[in-house]
């Protein structure tokens, strides 16, 4: 390996270099990190002026996913600063190279199968941009977080008394004050911090990751509530007068209920066979990660009710003859109640 110096930039730069491939792919990887399976590996790109709260809330975030099983680390702007990044300064050309150094450790992490938290004030858009293009090239994700706390509050909260400092005079390319920030122009997600709490801000980046499949439905703490809206109600009502409908009993509407309130989340309807057989004989829903479920939710219909609606893409759940649900892409399956008593009491 040779090494050919710059003297433009002087910086030195290595030649004769070539890439090696890894003999593990990162499917495998993701079968042996963590405690929930599959490959989660990617880059959260957290921007924003100093004092929006960008550590904050990926540190925090990087608790909560370690905590349910999901390997995260934590790149912040000041620590690697101590280390990797130590001989570098504020002009544009360091922050630049300070990005570009953060954007492949970023990268290493992410192809290793652990969710990459970087937060950098990063203020330029084509830095972002260069890491951004960076993971894509490689197939690996990237989510761009524009922490959009305003300058008049980061100012407020000013925790390290930079702000104090750079308006004195005493400190020089302060971003926000005698540096620009370029807002991202298209980011996945835009947190704006004030009013809110971090746990708060948290969920939002983890519901965006679980509809980006990074994440399994069973990490979102979020209630899925099914009831319609008030706004949609008659529309819907309309919809269940005209469908085949099934007259469900007192217990099936206390089910109905628990369903359409989100108690039973992430379930979004009765259990189709399978979530019932993961139940019955685990006692866990395994599909989105695992979620623990000991108690099946099903809704027993008569048989001659199967053969009426068999075929049917949806038909209307009817109590005293009032319309409560519609039932969309049903699946029917055997009722094995003795084994259900069986496995459910211990009889």
């Amino acid at each position: 390996m040779g090494i050919q110096s710059d003297d433009s930039q002087n910086v030195n730069k290595a030649t004769n270099v070539f890439a090696t491939e890894h003999k593990v792919s990162r499917s495998k990887r993701g079968e042996i990190i963590g405690s929930r399976g599959g490959f989660r590996g990617c880059t959260i790109w957290f921007t924003g002026l100093s004092g929006a709260g960008k550590t904050t809330i990926a540190f925090a975030l990087e608790e909560y996913l370690v905590a349910r099983g999901i390997p995260a680390y934590g790149l912040d702007g000041d620590n690697v600063r101590t280390g990797l990044n130590k001989n570098l300064g504020f002009a544009p050309e360091d922050r630049e190279e300070n990005i570009r150094r953060v954007a492949e450790v970023g990268k290493l992490f992410a192809d290793s199968g652990v969710v990459a938290l970087c937060s950098f004030v990063s203020p330029y858009n084509k830095d972002r941009e260069l890491a951004r293009q960076l993971h894509k090239s490689c197939g690996l994700p990237f989510f761009e977080i524009h922490v959009a706390t305003s300058l008049e509050e980061c100012e407020k909260r000013d925790v390290k008394g930079l702000y104090k400092k750079a308006r004195a005079g005493l400190i020089k390319g302060f971003t926000g004050i005698d540096q620009p920030y370029e807002s991202p122009e298209n980011p996945e997600v835009i947190i704006n911090t004030e009013s809110r709490t971090v746990e708060d801000c948290v969920q939002q980046i983890v519901e965006v990751l679980q509809k980006n499949d990074i994440l399994p439905q069973s990490v979102v703490e979020k209630v899925m509530d099914l009831t319609v809206s008030e706004e949609t109600l008659a529309e819907a009502l309309a919809e269940a007068e005209q469908l085949p409908s099934v007259e469900i009993t007192k217990l099936d509407l206390q089910w109905l209920q628990v369903l359409g309130e989100g108690w039973a989340t992430p379930l979004t309807g009765f259990m189709r066979e399978r979530e019932f057989l993961q139940c019955q004989h685990f006692n866990c829903l395994l599909d989105h990660g695992v979620t623990n479920q000991s108690v099946p939710v099903v809704l027993p219909v008569h048989t001659q009710d199967k053969e009426r609606l068999a075929g049917c893409k949806e038909f209307t759940l009817s109590y005293n003859g009032v319309a409560r649900a519609i039932i969309r892409d049903p699946e029917f399956y055997e009722h094995r109640k003795e084994e259900r008593c069986a496995r459910q009491f211990g009889m």
